[in-house]
């Protein structure tokens, strides 16, 4: 028989099933009985795009707007698709090669393709 966990509030063990939630008797707290696996990668960071789809090492993504390069004379054009991108670490969290050359970009200029 499974066991119910005690309430995380107040520690009391009178708790029981409610559905999909477990639910303490004598305080009333209500958390989920399934502990929700969370959508992130090896090391804990969660990157999404521009639709809230997470994105993964590997991924294809479409640009949603023209972006400019800056220092540059060159514009990535809007609908340009960007194969086998990787995740990194700080502000631009995709880093990306395309024929214009290696940029690193914001998961909110991108979609899932």
């Amino acid at each position: 028989m499974p066991t119910i966990p005690a309430c995380p509030v107040c520690a009391m063990e009178n708790t029981y099933p409610d559905g999909d939630n477990h639910v303490c008797a004598d305080c009333g707290h209500e958390w989920p009985a399934v502990a929700a696996a969370p959508e992130q990668e090896q090391d804990g960071r969660v990157v999404k795009d521009a639709n809230g789809s997470v994105l993964s090492d590997g991924d294809a993504v479409v640009l949603i707007k023209d972006l400019k390069v800056k220092g540059s004379s060159i514009t990535l054009k809007m609908g340009t698709k960007v194969k086998s991108i990787r995740l990194v670490g700080g502000d631009h969290e995709v880093d990306c090669r395309m024929d214009a050359g290696n940029f690193m970009l914001k998961a909110c200029y991108l979609r899932k393709a």
